[in-house]
């Protein structure tokens, strides 16, 4: 049918067009491996935050890999936000091997505020550096990453700087569904232009967003996107579009995190901020789950029932995707034979996109950590949050 051959021509196209787009792209940015460590005996004093919210598991190494870190200047602040496991007394014990460890406990959430969000802006309002660096309770730092990400701040006299890591996961499946988020979101956010101080495209990564402290305090901190689950990505685009210059870097090398476990982990930890990604809108939710099929889930499906220069069409752009995914696989030292689960992740991510927007409409919130958020909160912060 010639429907199925300018759908086959449309598909081939935007799977190539994307994923020459995401290839080039990562081409122009900088990979921390190139930046030498910071020489300066008088460097600029940095505050790393880590908030911590029920987080025994992996705090303990986390926390001693920054502690670790080869940097004069350090202050480590650890916020215990609300736990209810253990998390509190194993900051107590690290804290007697490393006495210049801060630790503040918070016992109750304002009104008004996502549970890291404020813990965040708790830690950095007690911080004293010049620069603040925001990361998670499971990050994994080598030791000179800190002193590199420095020196790249000061060369090109930054405000903001952010930074992708390595997931370490169990599992084709589970490794296959990491890829292709981080994939999409190279699409959706371009963060290679983010330097660009004509571009409007902005970039923030919770594993890494190192800000200037004044710069930070400019634009109110994380008060401005209080009750936005996507907390590192927003600050970025407020940072962006305060006018303030940042970059994203490439530093999988330094960086590395057990984001997920299990791929049931995975679904249940996006669950709150799929909706957000798609500004709580139904419309903007089915209109991306129709270029999912489109571009991810019709090739394969058509592949089996036609015939001819379609079907050679549809098998083009089967085999791009698939390639695609063992190039991303062989760059982050990953088995590329689990390429083969780039056939199956669209499905899962239609059923996140699905459930996450079907789910919060229904229960008029969401539940992150234990806490519920009621969607008119999240909606009134979106809107404050646009700039």
């Amino acid at each position: 049918m010639l429907v199925f051959f300018w759908l086959a021509i449309i598909s081939l196209f935007l799977t190539v067009v994307c994923t020459l787009e995401a290839t080039l792209g990562m081409r122009k940015m900088i990979a921390l491996d190139n930046v030498p460590p910071l020489q300066q005996e008088n460097v600029p004093e940095v505050s790393v935050i880590i908030p911590a919210c029920n987080e025994a598991a992996t705090i303990e190494p986390a926390l001693k890999s920054i502690l670790a870190m080869d940097y004069a200047d350090l202050e480590v602040i650890a916020v215990n936000d609300r736990s209810i496991d253990r998390t509190g007394a194993i900051l107590e014990q690290i804290q007697k091997q490393y006495p210049d460890l801060q630790i503040y406990d918070i016992s109750e959430l304002p009104e008004g505020w996502i549970g890291k969000n404020h813990a965040l802006q708790y830690g950095a309002e007690r911080a004293r550096g010049e620069y603040l660096l925001f990361t998670d309770a499971d990050i994994i730092m080598e030791k000179s990453s800190l002193a590199r990400a420095i020196h790249h701040m000061l060369e090109n006299k930054l405000d903001h700087m952010s930074m992708f890591f390595k997931s370490i996961a169990p599992g084709g499946l589970l490794n296959a569904l990491i890829l292709d988020a981080g994939g999409g979101l190279m699409l959706l956010l371009k963060p290679w232009k983010a330097k660009d101080p004509k571009s409007k495209r902005y970039m923030g990564v919770g594993a890494f967003n190192l800000i200037k402290s004044d710069v930070y305090k400019a634009i109110d901190g994380h008060r401005t996107i209080a009750m936005h689950p996507i907390d590192d990505v927003m600050l970025g685009k407020v940072i962006k579009h305060s006018g303030f210059l940042q970059d994203c870097l490439l530093g999988h090398n330094f960086i590395q995190v057990e984001w997920y476990v299990t791929v049931r982990e995975f679904i249940s930890g996006l669950m709150k901020n799929t909706f957000a990604f798609y500004n709580y809108k139904m419309t903007h939710v089915l209109f991306g789950v129709l270029v999912v099929v489109i571009i991810n889930i019709l090739p394969v499906l058509a592949f089996f029932f036609t015939s001819g220069i379609t079907r050679g069409l549809f098998g083009a752009a089967v085999m791009v995707r698939v390639l695609s995914f063992a190039r991303g696989f062989s760059m982050t030292g990953i088995n590329p034979w689990y390429s083969v689960w780039a056939l199956v992740t669209s499905y899962v991510y239609i059923y996140i996109a699905l459930k996450a927007a079907i789910t919060t409409t229904i229960n008029r919130g969401i539940i992150w950590r234990g806490t519920y958020y009621s969607l008119d909160e999240l909606k009134a912060n979106l809107k404050k949050a646009r700039m």
